[in-house]
Protein backbone atom coordinates (compact mmCIF):
# COMPACT_ATOMS: atom_id res chain seq x y z
CA UNK A 1 0.00 0.00 0.00
CA UNK A 2 2.84 2.42 0.85
CA UNK A 3 4.46 1.94 -2.60
CA UNK A 4 1.15 2.51 -4.39
CA UNK A 5 0.54 5.60 -2.27
CA UNK A 6 3.96 7.01 -3.21
CA UNK A 7 3.44 6.35 -6.92
CA UNK A 8 -0.01 7.96 -6.91
CA UNK A 9 1.30 11.02 -5.07
CA UNK A 10 4.08 11.39 -7.69
CA UNK A 11 1.56 11.16 -10.54
CA UNK A 12 -0.65 13.78 -8.89
CA UNK A 13 2.25 16.21 -8.60
CA UNK A 14 3.19 15.61 -12.26
CA UNK A 15 -0.36 16.45 -13.37
CA UNK A 16 -0.19 19.76 -11.49
CA UNK A 17 2.35 20.98 -14.04
CA UNK A 18 -0.18 20.33 -16.83
CA UNK A 19 -2.90 22.17 -14.91
CA UNK A 20 -0.56 25.13 -14.53
CA UNK A 21 -0.09 25.18 -18.32
CA UNK A 22 -3.79 25.54 -19.18
CA UNK A 23 -4.14 28.12 -16.40
CA UNK A 24 -1.31 30.10 -18.02
CA UNK A 25 -2.52 29.68 -21.63
CA UNK A 26 -6.33 29.24 -21.37
CA UNK A 27 -7.29 30.67 -24.75
CA UNK A 28 -4.70 28.64 -26.66
CA UNK A 29 -5.95 25.45 -24.98
CA UNK A 30 -9.58 26.20 -25.85
CA UNK A 31 -8.71 27.10 -29.46
CA UNK A 32 -6.84 23.82 -29.85
CA UNK A 33 -9.77 21.84 -28.51
CA UNK A 34 -12.17 23.68 -30.81
CA UNK A 35 -10.07 22.63 -33.83
CA UNK A 36 -9.77 19.04 -32.65
CA UNK A 37 -13.49 18.69 -32.01
CA UNK A 38 -14.44 20.11 -35.42
CA UNK A 39 -11.87 17.88 -37.14
CA UNK A 40 -13.20 14.76 -35.40
CA UNK A 41 -16.83 15.74 -35.91
CA UNK A 42 -16.65 16.33 -39.67
CA UNK A 43 -16.87 12.60 -40.48
CA UNK A 44 -20.11 12.11 -38.50
CA UNK A 45 -23.66 12.45 -39.74
CA UNK A 46 -23.99 15.60 -37.65
CA UNK A 47 -20.77 17.02 -39.09
CA UNK A 48 -21.88 16.40 -42.64
CA UNK A 49 -25.27 17.99 -41.96
CA UNK A 50 -23.67 21.18 -40.61
CA UNK A 51 -20.77 21.29 -43.07
CA UNK A 52 -17.97 20.89 -40.55
CA UNK A 53 -15.41 20.52 -43.37
CA UNK A 54 -15.84 24.21 -44.15
CA UNK A 55 -15.76 25.47 -40.57
CA UNK A 56 -12.45 27.21 -39.92
CA UNK A 57 -13.38 29.85 -37.36
CA UNK A 58 -15.52 30.14 -34.26
CA UNK A 59 -17.93 32.57 -35.93
CA UNK A 60 -18.45 30.14 -38.83
CA UNK A 61 -19.28 27.54 -36.21
CA UNK A 62 -21.90 29.73 -34.53
CA UNK A 63 -23.36 30.73 -37.90
CA UNK A 64 -23.80 27.12 -39.04
CA UNK A 65 -24.61 25.22 -35.84
CA UNK A 66 -27.58 26.15 -33.60
CA UNK A 67 -27.59 26.12 -29.80
CA UNK A 68 -29.23 22.84 -28.73
CA UNK A 69 -31.18 21.57 -25.76
CA UNK A 70 -31.64 17.88 -24.99
CA UNK A 71 -34.91 17.80 -26.95
CA UNK A 72 -33.00 18.86 -30.07
CA UNK A 73 -30.42 16.07 -29.74
CA UNK A 74 -32.80 13.39 -28.46
CA UNK A 75 -33.66 11.93 -31.90
CA UNK A 76 -29.95 11.38 -32.56
CA UNK A 77 -29.36 9.93 -29.08
CA UNK A 78 -32.35 7.59 -29.45
CA UNK A 79 -30.76 6.22 -32.62
CA UNK A 80 -27.45 5.73 -30.81
CA UNK A 81 -29.24 3.81 -28.06
CA UNK A 82 -30.85 1.74 -30.81
CA UNK A 83 -27.45 0.58 -32.04
CA UNK A 84 -26.55 3.07 -34.77
CA UNK A 85 -23.10 4.64 -34.54
CA UNK A 86 -20.99 7.58 -35.79
CA UNK A 87 -23.99 9.91 -35.70
CA UNK A 88 -22.70 12.57 -33.30
CA UNK A 89 -19.13 11.41 -32.62
CA UNK A 90 -16.73 9.15 -34.58
CA UNK A 91 -16.46 6.47 -31.89
CA UNK A 92 -18.63 3.54 -30.94
CA UNK A 93 -20.71 4.64 -27.96
CA UNK A 94 -22.10 2.03 -25.58
CA UNK A 95 -22.51 4.03 -22.39
CA UNK A 96 -25.31 6.48 -21.65
CA UNK A 97 -25.42 8.47 -18.42
CA UNK A 98 -28.96 8.62 -17.11
CA UNK A 99 -29.87 12.04 -15.82
CA UNK A 100 -32.98 13.91 -14.72
CA UNK A 101 -35.73 14.49 -17.25
CA UNK A 102 -36.87 17.23 -19.56
CA UNK A 103 -40.31 18.51 -20.48
CA UNK A 104 -40.82 15.52 -22.77
CA UNK A 105 -38.95 12.69 -21.02
CA UNK A 106 -38.74 11.16 -17.57
CA UNK A 107 -34.98 10.76 -17.98
CA UNK A 108 -32.21 12.06 -20.20
CA UNK A 109 -29.60 9.69 -21.61
CA UNK A 110 -26.29 11.44 -22.22
CA UNK A 111 -23.84 9.63 -24.55
CA UNK A 112 -20.47 8.86 -22.96
CA UNK A 113 -17.66 8.01 -25.39
CA UNK A 114 -14.38 6.35 -24.46
CA UNK A 115 -12.70 9.70 -25.13
CA UNK A 116 -15.04 11.41 -22.67
CA UNK A 117 -14.32 8.75 -20.06
CA UNK A 118 -10.55 9.02 -20.38
CA UNK A 119 -9.96 12.67 -21.33
CA UNK A 120 -12.75 14.21 -19.26
CA UNK A 121 -14.23 12.23 -16.39
CA UNK A 122 -11.18 10.21 -15.33
CA UNK A 123 -8.84 13.13 -15.90
CA UNK A 124 -11.16 15.20 -13.73
CA UNK A 125 -10.93 12.62 -10.97
CA UNK A 126 -7.14 12.60 -11.16
CA UNK A 127 -7.04 16.40 -11.13
CA UNK A 128 -9.32 16.51 -8.11
CA UNK A 129 -6.77 14.39 -6.26
CA UNK A 130 -3.85 16.41 -7.69
CA UNK A 131 -5.29 19.69 -6.48
CA UNK A 132 -6.03 18.21 -3.08
CA UNK A 133 -2.45 16.93 -2.73
CA UNK A 134 -1.16 20.33 -3.84
CA UNK A 135 -3.19 22.04 -1.11
CA UNK A 136 -2.47 19.40 1.55
CA UNK A 137 1.00 17.97 0.77
CA UNK A 138 1.11 16.07 4.08
CA UNK A 139 -2.05 14.11 3.25
CA UNK A 140 -2.26 10.47 4.30
CA UNK A 141 -5.36 9.88 2.17
CA UNK A 142 -3.69 7.24 0.01
CA UNK A 143 -2.76 5.13 3.03
CA UNK A 144 -6.41 4.08 3.43
CA UNK A 145 -9.55 3.45 1.40
CA UNK A 146 -11.66 5.86 -0.62
CA UNK A 147 -15.38 5.35 -0.12
CA UNK A 148 -17.36 5.98 -3.31
CA UNK A 149 -21.12 6.50 -3.19
CA UNK A 150 -22.00 5.10 -6.63
CA UNK A 151 -25.23 4.57 -8.55
CA UNK A 152 -26.39 1.65 -10.67
CA UNK A 153 -26.73 0.74 -14.33
CA UNK A 154 -28.76 -1.56 -16.56
CA UNK A 155 -27.84 -3.41 -19.74
CA UNK A 156 -29.79 -3.34 -23.00
CA UNK A 157 -29.12 -5.85 -25.77
CA UNK A 158 -29.44 -4.62 -29.38
CA UNK A 159 -28.43 -6.98 -32.21
CA UNK A 160 -26.28 -9.04 -29.82
CA UNK A 161 -24.46 -5.90 -28.67
CA UNK A 162 -24.63 -4.58 -25.09
CA UNK A 163 -25.51 -0.95 -24.29
CA UNK A 164 -25.42 0.45 -20.77
CA UNK A 165 -27.72 3.04 -19.19
CA UNK A 166 -27.07 4.24 -15.68
CA UNK A 167 -25.94 6.95 -13.30
CA UNK A 168 -22.66 8.55 -14.33
CA UNK A 169 -21.09 7.37 -11.06
CA UNK A 170 -21.94 3.75 -11.95
CA UNK A 171 -20.39 4.12 -15.40
CA UNK A 172 -17.22 5.50 -13.85
CA UNK A 173 -17.02 2.74 -11.22
CA UNK A 174 -17.49 0.08 -13.92
CA UNK A 175 -14.57 1.53 -15.91
CA UNK A 176 -12.15 2.58 -13.16
CA UNK A 177 -8.44 1.84 -13.73
CA UNK A 178 -6.98 -0.97 -11.65
CA UNK A 179 -5.16 1.29 -9.20
CA UNK A 180 -8.37 3.13 -8.38
CA UNK A 181 -10.29 -0.13 -7.90
CA UNK A 182 -7.62 -1.28 -5.46
CA UNK A 183 -7.93 1.88 -3.38
CA UNK A 184 -11.71 2.10 -3.15
CA UNK A 185 -14.51 0.62 -1.05
CA UNK A 186 -17.08 -1.01 -1.13
CA UNK A 187 -16.53 -3.74 -3.70
CA UNK A 188 -18.07 -3.30 -7.13
CA UNK A 189 -20.93 -5.77 -6.59
CA UNK A 190 -22.23 -3.61 -3.75
CA UNK A 191 -21.36 -0.25 -5.29
CA UNK A 192 -23.47 -1.01 -8.39
CA UNK A 193 -26.54 -2.42 -6.61
CA UNK A 194 -29.78 -0.71 -7.64
CA UNK A 195 -31.90 -1.58 -4.56
CA UNK A 196 -30.90 1.32 -2.34
CA UNK A 197 -32.16 0.08 1.02
CA UNK A 198 -30.18 -3.14 0.74
CA UNK A 199 -27.27 -1.27 -0.82
CA UNK A 200 -26.95 1.19 2.08
CA UNK A 201 -27.09 -1.68 4.56
CA UNK A 202 -24.37 -3.66 2.78
CA UNK A 203 -22.24 -0.56 2.27
CA UNK A 204 -22.49 0.31 5.94
CA UNK A 205 -21.54 -3.19 7.11
CA UNK A 206 -18.61 -3.50 4.70
CA UNK A 207 -17.11 -0.03 4.97
CA UNK A 208 -17.40 0.48 8.73
CA UNK A 209 -14.55 -2.00 9.28
CA UNK A 210 -12.22 -0.35 6.73
CA UNK A 211 -9.78 2.47 7.25
CA UNK A 212 -11.69 5.04 5.20
CA UNK A 213 -9.66 8.20 4.57
CA UNK A 214 -11.80 9.89 1.88
CA UNK A 215 -15.41 9.91 0.71
CA UNK A 216 -16.76 10.90 -2.71
CA UNK A 217 -20.47 11.38 -3.25
CA UNK A 218 -23.64 13.40 -2.99
CA UNK A 219 -24.19 14.84 0.52
CA UNK A 220 -27.70 13.46 1.04
CA UNK A 221 -26.87 9.77 0.46
CA UNK A 222 -23.61 10.11 2.36
CA UNK A 223 -25.54 11.33 5.41
CA UNK A 224 -27.88 8.34 5.18
CA UNK A 225 -24.89 5.97 5.11
CA UNK A 226 -23.15 7.68 8.01
CA UNK A 227 -26.23 7.57 10.20
CA UNK A 228 -26.69 3.85 9.53
CA UNK A 229 -23.03 3.20 10.39
CA UNK A 230 -23.46 5.00 13.72
CA UNK A 231 -26.55 2.89 14.45
CA UNK A 232 -24.62 -0.33 13.73
CA UNK A 233 -21.46 0.60 15.61
CA UNK A 234 -22.99 2.47 18.54
CA UNK A 235 -20.39 5.20 18.09
CA UNK A 236 -21.27 8.83 18.76
CA UNK A 237 -19.67 10.23 15.60
CA UNK A 238 -17.97 9.13 12.39
CA UNK A 239 -14.51 10.21 13.57
CA UNK A 240 -14.70 7.35 16.09
CA UNK A 241 -15.42 4.90 13.26
CA UNK A 242 -12.93 6.30 10.73
CA UNK A 243 -10.29 8.22 12.73
CA UNK A 244 -8.19 8.84 9.60
CA UNK A 245 -11.01 10.30 7.48
CA UNK A 246 -9.72 13.61 6.13
CA UNK A 247 -11.75 14.73 3.10
CA UNK A 248 -15.21 14.65 1.54
CA UNK A 249 -15.26 15.27 -2.22
CA UNK A 250 -18.78 16.46 -3.00
CA UNK A 251 -20.85 17.88 -5.82
CA UNK A 252 -24.27 17.74 -7.45
CA UNK A 253 -26.16 19.96 -5.00
CA UNK A 254 -25.50 23.05 -2.90
CA UNK A 255 -23.45 21.91 0.09
CA UNK A 256 -24.29 24.81 2.42
CA UNK A 257 -27.47 23.24 3.93
CA UNK A 258 -25.46 20.11 4.78
CA UNK A 259 -22.25 21.66 6.08
CA UNK A 260 -23.20 21.84 9.76
CA UNK A 261 -24.61 18.31 9.76
CA UNK A 262 -21.29 16.98 8.43
CA UNK A 263 -19.39 18.96 11.05
CA UNK A 264 -21.57 17.42 13.74
CA UNK A 265 -21.08 13.90 12.39
CA UNK A 266 -17.36 14.33 11.61
CA UNK A 267 -15.97 16.58 14.37
CA UNK A 268 -12.33 15.86 13.50
CA UNK A 269 -10.27 19.05 13.14
CA UNK A 270 -8.39 17.60 10.16
CA UNK A 271 -11.55 17.06 8.08
CA UNK A 272 -11.59 18.91 4.72
CA UNK A 273 -14.30 19.48 2.12
CA UNK A 274 -13.65 19.85 -1.60
CA UNK A 275 -16.30 20.74 -4.17
CA UNK A 276 -16.44 19.54 -7.77
CA UNK A 277 -18.62 20.40 -10.75
CA UNK A 278 -19.12 17.04 -12.40
CA UNK A 279 -22.25 16.35 -14.45
CA UNK A 280 -23.40 13.62 -16.82
CA UNK A 281 -22.34 15.86 -19.70
CA UNK A 282 -18.81 16.45 -18.45
CA UNK A 283 -16.41 17.35 -15.65
CA UNK A 284 -16.27 21.15 -15.62
CA UNK A 285 -14.79 22.54 -12.44
CA UNK A 286 -12.81 21.74 -9.29
CA UNK A 287 -12.23 23.72 -6.12
CA UNK A 288 -8.52 24.51 -6.32
CA UNK A 289 -8.09 26.70 -3.24
CA UNK A 290 -8.49 25.58 0.36
CA UNK A 291 -11.06 27.72 2.11
CA UNK A 292 -12.75 28.99 -1.07
CA UNK A 293 -15.75 27.49 -2.84
CA UNK A 294 -14.79 28.98 -6.19
CA UNK A 295 -14.24 26.38 -8.90
CA UNK A 296 -11.35 26.38 -11.35
CA UNK A 297 -12.80 25.91 -14.86
CA UNK A 298 -11.05 22.87 -16.33
CA UNK A 299 -10.08 23.67 -19.91
CA UNK A 300 -8.28 20.60 -21.31
CA UNK A 301 -10.95 17.91 -20.94
CA UNK A 302 -12.20 17.68 -24.53
CA UNK A 303 -14.80 20.40 -23.97
CA UNK A 304 -15.14 23.67 -25.85
CA UNK A 305 -17.01 26.29 -23.82
CA UNK A 306 -19.34 29.09 -24.83
CA UNK A 307 -21.32 31.44 -22.62
CA UNK A 308 -24.69 33.12 -23.24
CA UNK A 309 -25.82 36.02 -21.02
CA UNK A 310 -28.93 34.78 -19.23
CA UNK A 311 -30.94 37.81 -20.34
CA UNK A 312 -30.50 36.66 -23.95
CA UNK A 313 -31.70 33.10 -23.48
CA UNK A 314 -35.20 33.83 -24.71
CA UNK A 315 -33.92 35.48 -27.90
CA UNK A 316 -34.30 33.57 -31.15
CA UNK A 317 -30.58 33.96 -31.83
CA UNK A 318 -28.79 34.64 -28.54
CA UNK A 319 -25.21 35.86 -28.72
CA UNK A 320 -22.65 33.39 -27.40
CA UNK A 321 -19.20 34.39 -26.20
CA UNK A 322 -15.91 32.54 -26.11
CA UNK A 323 -13.89 32.28 -22.92
CA UNK A 324 -11.76 35.31 -23.73
CA UNK A 325 -14.86 37.51 -24.13
CA UNK A 326 -16.59 36.92 -20.79
CA UNK A 327 -16.88 39.41 -17.93
CA UNK A 328 -16.63 38.95 -14.18
CA UNK A 329 -19.75 38.82 -11.98
CA UNK A 330 -22.17 38.40 -14.89
CA UNK A 331 -24.62 35.52 -15.10
CA UNK A 332 -24.07 33.22 -18.07
CA UNK A 333 -25.73 30.06 -19.31
CA UNK A 334 -23.02 27.55 -20.15
CA UNK A 335 -22.91 25.95 -23.61
CA UNK A 336 -20.60 23.02 -24.37
CA UNK A 337 -19.32 21.02 -27.33
CA UNK A 338 -17.74 17.76 -26.21
CA UNK A 339 -15.75 14.70 -27.23
CA UNK A 340 -18.93 12.64 -26.82
CA UNK A 341 -20.82 14.50 -29.55
CA UNK A 342 -22.81 17.09 -27.62
CA UNK A 343 -22.69 20.07 -29.98
CA UNK A 344 -23.41 23.58 -28.71
CA UNK A 345 -25.37 21.92 -25.92
CA UNK A 346 -27.10 24.14 -23.38
CA UNK A 347 -26.66 22.14 -20.19
CA UNK A 348 -29.13 24.22 -18.16
CA UNK A 349 -26.71 25.58 -15.55
CA UNK A 350 -25.93 29.23 -15.00
CA UNK A 351 -22.54 30.40 -13.74
CA UNK A 352 -20.67 33.61 -13.04
CA UNK A 353 -16.95 34.21 -13.25
CA UNK A 354 -15.33 35.22 -9.99
CA UNK A 355 -11.88 35.46 -11.58
CA UNK A 356 -10.54 35.78 -15.13
CA UNK A 357 -6.90 35.00 -14.34
CA UNK A 358 -7.26 32.11 -13.81
CA UNK A 359 -10.84 31.40 -14.86
CA UNK A 360 -12.80 30.52 -11.74
CA UNK A 361 -16.57 30.22 -11.50
CA UNK A 362 -19.47 29.74 -9.12
CA UNK A 363 -22.65 27.89 -10.05
CA UNK A 364 -25.53 30.33 -9.71
CA UNK A 365 -28.53 28.20 -10.62
CA UNK A 366 -30.43 26.76 -13.52
CA UNK A 367 -31.79 28.34 -16.67
CA UNK A 368 -35.23 27.36 -15.39
CA UNK A 369 -36.73 27.34 -11.89
CA UNK A 370 -35.90 24.14 -10.08
CA UNK A 371 -35.49 22.36 -6.75
CA UNK A 372 -32.32 20.35 -6.31
CA UNK A 373 -32.00 19.85 -2.56
CA UNK A 374 -30.80 16.23 -2.69
CA UNK A 375 -30.12 15.66 -6.38
CA UNK A 376 -33.77 15.34 -7.49
CA UNK A 377 -33.53 18.17 -10.06
CA UNK A 378 -37.24 18.96 -10.06
CA UNK A 379 -38.15 21.36 -12.88
CA UNK A 380 -41.25 23.50 -13.33
CA UNK A 381 -42.66 21.29 -16.05
CA UNK A 382 -42.63 18.33 -13.61
CA UNK A 383 -44.41 20.45 -11.00
CA UNK A 384 -47.11 21.74 -13.35
CA UNK A 385 -47.95 18.29 -14.68
CA UNK A 386 -47.94 16.68 -11.24
CA UNK A 387 -50.21 19.37 -9.76
CA UNK A 388 -52.61 18.95 -12.68
CA UNK A 389 -52.80 15.19 -12.00
CA UNK A 390 -53.36 15.72 -8.27
CA UNK A 391 -56.03 18.36 -8.88
CA UNK A 392 -57.94 16.08 -11.23
CA UNK A 393 -57.82 13.21 -8.76
CA UNK A 394 -59.07 15.42 -5.95
CA UNK A 395 -61.47 17.43 -8.15
CA UNK A 396 -60.04 20.79 -7.14
CA UNK A 397 -58.29 23.69 -8.82
CA UNK A 398 -55.36 25.87 -7.78
CA UNK A 399 -55.17 29.64 -7.78
CA UNK A 400 -51.43 29.92 -7.26
CA UNK A 401 -48.50 28.05 -5.74
CA UNK A 402 -44.79 27.92 -5.02
CA UNK A 403 -42.56 25.19 -3.62
CA UNK A 404 -39.26 25.08 -1.76
CA UNK A 405 -37.16 22.47 0.05
CA UNK A 406 -37.07 21.81 3.74
CA UNK A 407 -33.50 20.62 4.30
CA UNK A 408 -32.26 17.90 6.66
CA UNK A 409 -32.90 18.76 10.30
CA UNK A 410 -31.67 16.47 13.03
CA UNK A 411 -32.92 12.99 12.19
CA UNK A 412 -35.57 14.27 9.76
CA UNK A 413 -34.84 13.91 6.07
CA UNK A 414 -35.40 16.66 3.56
CA UNK A 415 -38.76 17.22 1.86
CA UNK A 416 -40.52 19.61 -0.48
CA UNK A 417 -42.98 22.09 0.99
CA UNK A 418 -45.75 23.19 -1.37
CA UNK A 419 -47.47 26.50 -0.55
CA UNK A 420 -50.78 26.45 -2.39
CA UNK A 421 -53.81 28.71 -2.71
CA UNK A 422 -56.74 26.51 -3.71
CA UNK A 423 -59.93 27.67 -5.35
CA UNK A 424 -61.54 24.67 -3.67
CA UNK A 425 -59.66 23.07 -0.80
CA UNK A 426 -59.38 19.25 -1.13
CA UNK A 427 -61.40 17.14 1.29
CA UNK A 428 -58.14 15.44 2.26
CA UNK A 429 -54.87 17.35 2.05
CA UNK A 430 -53.04 14.10 2.80
CA UNK A 431 -54.57 12.44 -0.27
CA UNK A 432 -53.72 15.48 -2.40
CA UNK A 433 -50.10 15.34 -1.18
CA UNK A 434 -49.94 11.61 -1.87
CA UNK A 435 -51.32 12.12 -5.40
CA UNK A 436 -48.81 14.90 -6.02
CA UNK A 437 -45.99 12.72 -4.75
CA UNK A 438 -46.92 9.75 -6.95
CA UNK A 439 -47.27 11.99 -10.00
CA UNK A 440 -43.82 13.48 -9.42
CA UNK A 441 -42.34 10.00 -9.13
CA UNK A 442 -43.85 9.06 -12.49
CA UNK A 443 -42.49 12.20 -14.16
CA UNK A 444 -38.97 12.49 -12.74
CA UNK A 445 -36.70 9.48 -12.25
CA UNK A 446 -34.28 11.34 -9.95
CA UNK A 447 -37.15 12.43 -7.67
CA UNK A 448 -38.42 8.84 -7.68
CA UNK A 449 -34.97 7.56 -6.66
CA UNK A 450 -34.60 10.07 -3.82
CA UNK A 451 -38.08 9.23 -2.50
CA UNK A 452 -37.28 5.51 -2.32
CA UNK A 453 -38.42 4.25 1.10
CA UNK A 454 -38.15 7.86 2.44
CA UNK A 455 -34.42 7.29 2.80
CA UNK A 456 -33.32 10.70 1.50
CA UNK A 457 -36.49 12.61 0.66
CA UNK A 458 -39.63 12.20 2.77
CA UNK A 459 -43.17 12.80 1.42
CA UNK A 460 -44.05 16.33 0.35
CA UNK A 461 -45.76 18.71 2.77
CA UNK A 462 -48.71 20.73 1.42
CA UNK A 463 -49.54 23.96 3.24
CA UNK A 464 -52.89 25.57 2.37
CA UNK A 465 -52.56 29.34 2.14
CA UNK A 466 -55.28 31.90 2.83
CA UNK A 467 -56.89 33.44 -0.26
CA UNK A 468 -55.01 36.54 -1.36
CA UNK A 469 -51.61 35.53 0.03
CA UNK A 470 -49.83 35.56 -3.31
CA UNK A 471 -51.59 38.78 -4.32
CA UNK A 472 -50.29 40.38 -1.13
CA UNK A 473 -46.77 39.15 -1.89
CA UNK A 474 -46.85 40.53 -5.45
CA UNK A 475 -48.21 43.83 -4.16
CA UNK A 476 -45.52 44.06 -1.52
CA UNK A 477 -42.87 43.49 -4.18
CA UNK A 478 -44.48 46.02 -6.57
CA UNK A 479 -45.06 43.24 -9.05
CA UNK A 480 -48.78 43.40 -9.62
CA UNK A 481 -49.51 43.04 -13.33
CA UNK A 482 -49.87 40.41 -16.01
CA UNK A 483 -46.17 40.14 -16.77
CA UNK A 484 -45.24 39.29 -13.18
CA UNK A 485 -45.54 35.81 -11.74
CA UNK A 486 -44.83 34.07 -8.47
CA UNK A 487 -41.65 31.94 -8.86
CA UNK A 488 -42.85 28.35 -8.98
CA UNK A 489 -39.81 26.55 -7.59
CA UNK A 490 -37.00 27.85 -5.40
CA UNK A 491 -33.93 26.01 -4.21
CA UNK A 492 -33.79 27.93 -0.91
CA UNK A 493 -36.24 28.98 1.82
CA UNK A 494 -36.14 32.76 1.34
CA UNK A 495 -39.29 33.14 -0.77
CA UNK A 496 -41.21 30.44 1.10
CA UNK A 497 -40.56 32.02 4.51
CA UNK A 498 -41.58 35.44 3.22
CA UNK A 499 -44.87 34.10 1.85
CA UNK A 500 -45.60 32.06 5.00
CA UNK A 501 -45.12 35.21 7.09
CA UNK A 502 -47.59 37.10 4.89
CA UNK A 503 -50.07 34.21 5.17
CA UNK A 504 -49.89 34.32 8.96
CA UNK A 505 -50.46 38.09 9.01
CA UNK A 506 -53.56 38.08 6.76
Amino acid sequence: MAIISSVISWLMKKRMHQIELFVKYPHDVQTEWFRRLINHGKSTEWGRTYDYRNIKTYRQFTDKVPVNRYEDLKPYIDRLRGGEQFILWPEEIRWFAKSSGTTSSKSKFIPVSNSALEECHFKGGKDMLSLYVNNFPDTEMFDGKGLVMGGSHSITEVNNESYYDGDLSAILIQNLPFWAQFMKTPNMSIALMDEWETKIEKMARETMTHDVTSISGVPSWTLVLMRRILELTGKSNISEVWPNLEVFFHGGVNFDPYRQQFRNLVPSAKMNYMETYNASEGFFGIQDQAGSNELLLMLDYGIFYEFIPVEELDNDHPTAYQLGEVEKDKNYAMVISTNAGLWRYLIGDTIRFTSLLPYRIKITGRTRNFINAVGEELIVDNAEKALDIACKRCRVTISDYTAAPQYFEGQKNACHEWLIEFNEVPESIDYFAESLDNALKSLNSDYEAKRYHNMVLRPPVVKVLKPGTFYAWLKKRNKLGGQHKVPRLSNNRELAEEIIQLHQNL
